[in-house]
């Protein structure tokens, strides 16, 4: 019987895939959110090399290049205390971290319980999406976005930005899908993107021209249109009041708990990502409520 029939008239085993192939690609997200941004600096020291080098008059070839290929397959995973390379019995989601006991089968160092957390959380955005869209391309295309969504927050929470790479060809997928109107209309998804671009510009001139300072990154106002592409400029007022909410109340916990220096800024794209989700999942339902809310 051909397996997407299968999938399709058996709910639990269309789950229970759903599942493993989250945690599969989550172990994949644990290399991109630890990978891409290191591939990003050495790229940008990179340019500044060839910059500089052509400023000097000096070709490429006497441009010193003595750095090892490193991308999101090379080099193999290790363990970067002894640099014990990593087998495939050791890197099964989940399962191995429970079989190592969260520690380096060599030198057992210490393993950051945040892996196999990625994988868990990635696993269960995969089945929510699942469960909630059922066996359609709307399920598969927020499984899809989900990940990437999961990637750059964790990489905006560690280094405070939102690489391109990520959030601009969801941006263009979200316009391509909506071409079928998987999520919203075309004409929606384009002011959308707009709209999402501009709002946050906007606030952030008028907050830089008030106070002298950057209140958020140029990754955020992409991030917002790459969401209005998605899911229509309709939902953008949905998605930028409850990433505030959300983003008070967190970054004020964090604060009293004492794991955020107050002086430190709180990157805000965690915060987008967790409201255009709940937007994409209960759109109309948040809207409804934030209307109601709005008129009383």
């Amino acid at each position: 019987m051909n397996i997407v029939i299968f999938l399709s008239q058996n709910p639990f085993a269309y789950i229970l895939t759903v599942f493993i192939l989250g945690l599969l690609v989550g172990s994949f997200l644990n290399v991109v959110i630890l990978r891409l941004p290191v591939m990003l600096k050495k790229q940008w020291h990179r340019d500044c090399q060839l910059f500089l080098a052509e400023h000097e008059n000096r070709t490429l070839e006497e441009t010193p290049v003595t750095e090892k290929k490193f991308n999101l397959i090379l080099p193999r995973s290790h363990c970067p205390q002894c640099g014990h390379m990593i087998a495939a019995w050791e890197n099964i989601p989940l399962i191995s971290y429970l079989l190592l006991r969260g520690k380096c089968r060599k030198c057992s160092t210490p393993i950051s319980i945040r892996y196999p957390l990625i994988e868990l959380l990635s696993g269960l955005l995969s089945v929510y999406a699942a469960l909630h869209f059922g066996f359609t391309t709307q399920a598969a295309t927020t499984m899809l976005l989900g990940w990437a969504l999961l990637s750059l927050s964790f990489i905006d929470y560690d280094h405070q930005y939102l690489p391109d790479n990520i959030t601009l060809p969801f941006l263009w997928l979200g316009l391509i899908l909506n071409l079928q109107g998987v999520y919203t209309d075309i004409e929606s998804a384009l002011i959308g993107a707009m709209a999402g671009y501009l709002i946050l510009w906007s606030i952030y001139q008028l907050f830089k021209a008030a106070t002298g300072k950057e209140g958020m990154g140029f990754g955020d106002f992409k991030l917002l249109a790459m969401f209005g592409a998605w899911l229509g400029w309709q939902m953008l007022p949905a998605i930028i009041f409850l990433s505030s909410i959300t983003g008070a109340v967190i970054g004020l916990a964090l604060i009293v708990l004492n794991k955020q220096d107050k002086n430190i800024p709180i990157p805000f794209g965690p915060y987008l990502a967790i409201a255009g989700w709940l937007a994409l999942l209960y759109g109309q339902d948040i809207n409804q409520a934030y209307l109601a809310w709005i008129a009383h």
